[in-house]
């Protein structure tokens, strides 16, 4: 029987290490299922803009699959995809950017404490989307001023690139005549209201002009024939006035797609006109108050409407009012919140943030003033405890790449010089969910880093103070704002 004894032990050997081995390829497996979950891996070069215009990385729907005025592109205002190519200002500096970020910031936390707005805020920024919209109707048959191409088609009257501004109520475009220096200079062809067979001023003694509240500014000519003027000042001491008027707005050529008297500011005027973008002609306000575009069109349209901001300046995104039709459940809901101090406002529950897979040791209250979703601000602002612990996770899984100097109030910069691709933990921001209590939105790489830096910052204040979820951390998802149901969505890889 002893020779059984070898075999005995050369089995429960291989046993042993057939064992050994499995657990090996097991170990190894779940390294690489984390490594995939909580990691990605970046080309630099993506990160950055190409010299050509890529159009869209997802494809439009089809017209049968949108609800109210369907669908219209969106873009960066410097970069390829921009309409003004060659013809725009250069663009501004990053450090010019995160200057004007921070005047914004500064604008939107004093209009949460019901401060006076005093602080200066640069009114625009290049980073900021911009979507065109057709602005007039025909006069007879030989007025209509020229047509550009915009939102798949032709569209009527004349196109204008705005800005999409979820934090104010009032629409305004440049209108003829509108000399300079009194006016800046804009790149698309100015919207001309005599040239408009659909152009209507609004009588001093309307309702609407009763409205406008803090918005009036007094009244042209009198008794019947005086006509509305509005204006609207920001805290930089720029300011835009003129008629407040109504007119044909066209997001799309589609029946769908037209807004027939929409109220907006016939601007005449601009003071500071330095601080506006030729690339853009105007604003397209989208808050709460009774002027903007989503309140004026909400018995149409549903109160309803969304964006996608692409992921580099190379890329086009969108802009839809209404509500997609796109199942529900694509879309991880959050409740929307209002403020008293500033109505106009969203709001949202951020309630804490993943980085590589680890929620942050941050605690709930923290968060409990909430977060504005803003489409104009560029970099998302925490508050400084909660900024504090991102900061520190993300360091501590970057420790591979060379530290760069600070830009700005970006303290966390990197030098990827010479680094063909980079490894990247994922962040996740979670929102509060009926559903399951978290909604975990997770960010594009493009919406982690800007110019080779953590996009984020500290809101300056105390813990207690309302965070704000800049444009960069929205980059390729859909946000869809249901002011009617009260809710705000996000649909990742959008555009």
């Amino acid at each position: 029987m002893a020779p059984l004894v070898p075999l005995l032990l050369l089995l429960l050997l291989s046993s042993f290490c057939s064992t050994s081995s499995s657990l090996d390829l097991v170990h190894g497996a779940a390294s690489v299922e984390e490594e995939l979950s909580n990691y990605v891996v970046v080309e630099t070069s993506s990160l950055e803009p190409s010299p050509v215009c890529q159009g869209h990385r997802v494809s439009p729907p089809a017209s049968s699959n949108l609800t109210g005025g369907g669908w219209v592109p969106l873009s960066r205002p410097h970069g390829p995809c921009s309409s003004a190519g060659d013809r725009a200002a250069p663009p501004s500096s990053v450090a010019e950017t995160l200057r004007w970020d921070e005047h914004r910031v500064s604008y939107i936390q004093r209009k949460l404490s019901g401060a006076p707005l005093e602080t200066p805020q640069s009114d625009q920024t290049d980073t900021q989307p911009a979507s065109p919209f057709g602005i007039g109707g025909p006069k007879g048959t030989s007025d209509v001023s020229p047509a550009a191409t915009g939102g798949g088609g032709k569209l009527p009257g004349v196109t204008q690139h705005m800005l999409l501004d979820t934090a104010s109520d009032v629409p305004w475009v440049q209108c003829a005549p509108c000399p300079q220096p009194q006016c800046y200079r804009q790149t698309d062809v100015t919207y001309d209201p005599s040239k408009s067979g659909t152009y209507a001023p609004f009588p001093c003694s309307s309702s609407v002009c009763r409205q406008l509240g803090p918005y009036a500014n007094g009244c042209t000519g009198a008794g019947n024939t005086g006509q509305c003027q509005y204006r609207v000042q920001y805290p930089d001491g720029s300011s835009t006035s003129g008629t407040y008027i109504s007119d044909v707005l066209t997001i799309n050529p589609t029946p769908a797609g037209t807004v027939g008297s929409f109220r907006f500011g016939c601007s005449h005027a601009v003071q500071r006109p330095d601080l506006f973008s030729n690339t853009t002609a105007g604003i397209m306000s989208l808050g709460r108050g009774a002027q903007s575009l989503s309140s004026q069109t909400k018995g149409t349209y549903g109160n309803a409407f969304s964006y996608c901001v692409p992921p580099t300046t190379s890329h086009n995104g969108f802009f839809i009012l209404g509500v997609p039709r796109i199942d529900a459940s694509r879309y991880l809901l959050t409740p929307m919140l209002k403020s008293k101090m500033a109505p106009s406002l969203y709001l949202v529950r951020l309630q804490a943030i993943i980085v590589a897979g680890q929620p942050l040791a941050v605690p709930p209250m923290v968060f409990a003033a909430g977060a504005v979703m803003d489409s104009r601000t560029v970099i998302t602002r925490l508050q400084p405890t909660a900024y504090r612990a991102l900061r520190a996770a993300f360091r501590a899984q970057m420790g591979a790449y060379r530290v760069a100097p600070s830009t700005g109030q970006l303290d966390t910069c990197y030098d990827f010089t010479g680094v063909q691709n980079v490894r990247l933990p994922k962040i996740s921001l979670v929102f509060y969910s009926r559903r399951n209590g978290g909604a975990a939105v997770e960010l594009d790489p493009s919406g982690v880093l800007f110019n080779s830096c953590l996009a984020f910052a500290s809101t300056g204040g105390g813990d207690g103070s309302t965070g704000i979820i800049g444009h960069v951390q929205q980059r390729t998802i859909e946000v869809l704002y249901n002011v009617g149901g009260s809710a705000v969505g996000f649909r990742r890889r959008a555009c």
